[in-house]
């Protein structure tokens, strides 16, 4: 059997201009993780990310050689643009920019959004859903026996939803659950995709590394 290990990327700039990059925080945690593989004996023989910028940054930071290949498949939701669809252009002030509104909003909007409970969103739930699974069909679709891939928090809990057969609201339940740089290990062949790790984060298991955890 081979392995797939799902990263979500480092810390991203949030609050910032633009979100789409790891603050010093998120490459220091990327670093970390791929030291705690490199440790580990845990190399990979083919990478993948999405095409946005933290999941690449994040890549980067990890330190392994060579080149990664790219799937937009991996990439995160829009949810602004999710939530410009919900409010109608009218998106409170305390959603936008405090950290509790926001992620209760978020796991509250993308349940409508899974229900298609409004309408004007660029990308559907559905739509959603299927490039995800053409992603993990991208990556195991492979020789390879350890594939890396860095991705989001939405993909990855679409991923492990699906790998359990769990009802579609349990992937935002996963989603917020999604650390900075959580590893999620799958293990795969040509006929079985089935689910051996959530969310670990060994980089950080000792006291001193405990402030270093985050979820955004």
């Amino acid at each position: 059997m081979a392995e797939l290990l799902v990263v979500r990327h480092g810390q991203a700039s949030f609050g910032a201009d633009n979100y789409d990059k790891l603050s010093d925080l998120g490459h220091q945690q990327s670093k970390l993780a791929g030291e705690a593989l490199r440790a580990a004996g845990w190399i990979p023989d083919r990478m993948i990310t999405g095409t946005l910028e933290r999941q690449k940054e994040t890549l980067a930071s990890m330190g392994f050689d060579g080149e990664a290949e790219e799937h937009p498949g991996l990439n995160e939701y829009d949810f602004k643009d999710i939530l410009n669809a919900r409010f109608r252009g009218e998106v409170p002030e305390d959603v936008r920019k405090d950290r509790r509104s926001h992620y209760q909003t978020l796991r509250d909007t993308i349940w409508e959004w899974q229900k298609a409970a409004f309408s004007g969103c660029t990308e559907s739930w559905i739509d959603f859903s299927t490039r995800v699974e053409a992603a993990r069909k991208f990556a195991t679709d492979t020789d390879a026996r350890r594939v890396l891939v860095v991705s989001s928090g939405g993909p990855i809990g679409q991923l492990v939803a699906t790998s359990l057969d769990a009802p579609e609201p349990v992937m935002m339940t996963l989603n917020l659950q999604a650390k900075n740089t959580g590893m999620t290990k799958f293990i795969f062949n040509r006929s079985v995709f089935y689910l051996h790790e959530f969310n670990a984060t060994p980089q950080f298991a000792s006291a001193d590394r405990a402030d270093l955890l985050t979820y955004s």
